[in-house]
């Protein structure tokens, strides 16, 4: 090239950034003759895009002119690298700011579970656009304050700001209870929005969760255009509520639309054969995750395939299978649902070497040693149950207290082992007593024994 201008410079700067050339690039701009203010956004950008944030920050403070571009370039790049108080800093010295910026300042703080800063900053927005809005909402369903998603989601509407799929999506997520979710449901349908995959997926899920397989199955029917997570959603939906039948039949229908599975489907898949106990279907579904969709097993279908056999009382199989995991793929899951199955059949030597490899494996999980120490106790071998309990106390790990809900006239109540916070606490105990006790009594047990186990 016979004379090189600005835009020539600048372009091979690009060019050497797009195809992950960072010192080419670095060196080539230092070497410019000139620059204009979009050469030095390109290179800031490219700075942040690989995390070389000092040399960002030299850049930036280098610059003779500075535009809207080259602030928003430099709190997005920042808070991307997760480095929220300087992005912070610059943010708030910005002279102008957009709605990128603020977005972007707005999400890092949401990534990084600071919801009550986020929630400042957003209050601060001028004009709040749709994305921003998503954000706060989104952030709120991650971070499991559903409350809050919804309040946020009403203010919304009450600012004349028209809710998208990427809105609806998450409040969909949001609702905790089968009022919240059809009130939202049919506020989709109100909008006028189409039934498309995202939400459709959604509701699917969701539906199943709170038990109405019916909806379910009507909503994943209505989708015109199912992908692989709305296949995955049903066969899901039908393995957890103990369909194993219905869910192959779904996965039948799926190969045939021309979709193939995935890691998750096949999840779905064996978890639906071990609960309706098909124990060959859930071996051919198993050796066909490798030898027809050459996919990867992973450790959830490992477990998965120990859980079928061990239920189905082939020990020594299940055992095989465990001898065969990688050790890349070798987790609790999978040595917990052969300790469940020993405990089930009631097969003390293995369970004590399945024990032994778990606490070895996860030491400092209470899950293995309670589950081992409760195969003791059933089978009365009270000295090993107070070794393993001696075990825990020394290593002070406590099982974390189960718990139970249910929803009432739209309002959850949640219940946990030995807590007594429940308004109609007295009330409730008194019921049980009434009701229970002759029960537990003709089954030789006392209501204190089942209220009181941990």
């Amino acid at each position: 090239m016979p004379e090189k201008n600005i835009i020539a410079w600048t372009a091979m700067v690009k060019a050497y950034l797009d195809n992950d050339c960072f010192d080419e690039a670095y060196k080539l701009f230092l070497e410019m003759p000139e620059r204009n203010v979009r050469s030095w956004n390109i290179m800031i950008s490219g700075c942040l895009r690989v995390n070389r944030v000092n040399e960002a920050i030299s850049l930036f403070e280098s610059m003779p002119d500075r535009n809207h571009v080259s602030w928003t370039a430099m709190v997005s790049g920042l808070a991307q690298n997760k480095m929220i108080g300087i992005a912070r800093k610059y943010f708030d010295l910005m002279p102008h700011k957009d709605m990128a910026a603020w977005t972007a300042m707005i999400s890092a703080c949401v990534d990084e579970g600071h919801m009550d800063e986020a929630r400042l900053i957003f209050n601060l927005v001028p004009e709040k656009k749709v994305g921003c809005w998503n954000t706060m909402i989104g952030g709120y369903a991650r971070n499991g304050d559903v409350a809050e998603a919804l309040c946020l989601f009403v203010l919304m509407l009450r600012s004349c700001v028209r809710p998208n799929e990427t809105t609806m999506t998450s409040v969909l997520t949001s609702c905790d209870g089968m009022v919240e979710l059809i009130q939202a449901h049919a506020m989709v349908i109100r909008l006028g929005f189409e039934p498309n995959t995202w939400l459709t997926n959604a509701l699917i899920t969701l539906y199943s969760k709170s038990g109405d397989l019916c909806s379910a199955r009507l909503v994943f029917e209505l989708l015109k255009s199912k992908d692989v997570v709305s296949w995955t959603a049903m066969i899901v939906s039908y393995s957890n509520h103990g369909h194993g039948h219905h869910a192959l039949q779904v996965f039948a229908s799926m190969l045939v639309s021309g979709i193939k599975p995935d890691e998750v489907t096949f999840v779905g898949l064996l978890s639906a054969c071990s609960h309706a106990g098909l124990v060959n279907q859930g071996r051919r579904l198993f050796d066909s995750i490798k030898g027809t969709y050459n996919l990867n097993p992973k450790a959830e279908h490992y477990s998965c395939l120990v859980d079928i056999l061990s239920r189905a009382g082939l020990m020594d199989e299940a055992m095989d299978v465990v001898s065969t995991i990688p050790p890349s793929e070798r987790d609790e899951a999978v040595l917990m649902a052969l300790l469940g199955a020993c405990r089930l059949h009631g097969d003390v030597v293995m369970a004590n070497s399945v024990g032994e490899k778990l606490l070895e494996l996860e030491p400092s999980s209470s899950g293995g040693y309670v589950l081992l120490a409760h195969t003791y106790a059933a089978e009365g071998q009270w000295d090993e149950f107070a070794q393993v309990r001696k075990r825990m106390k020394e290593r002070y790990l406590k099982k974390n207290p189960g718990y139970s809900q249910i929803q009432i006239k739209g309002k959850n109540h949640v219940f946990v082992v030995g807590e007594r916070s429940h308004p109609q606490i007295e009330e409730i105990y008194r019921l049980l007593q009434q009701n229970l006790q002759p029960l537990m009594t003709e089954m030789g047990s006392t209501l204190e024994n089942m209220l009181l186990v941990d």
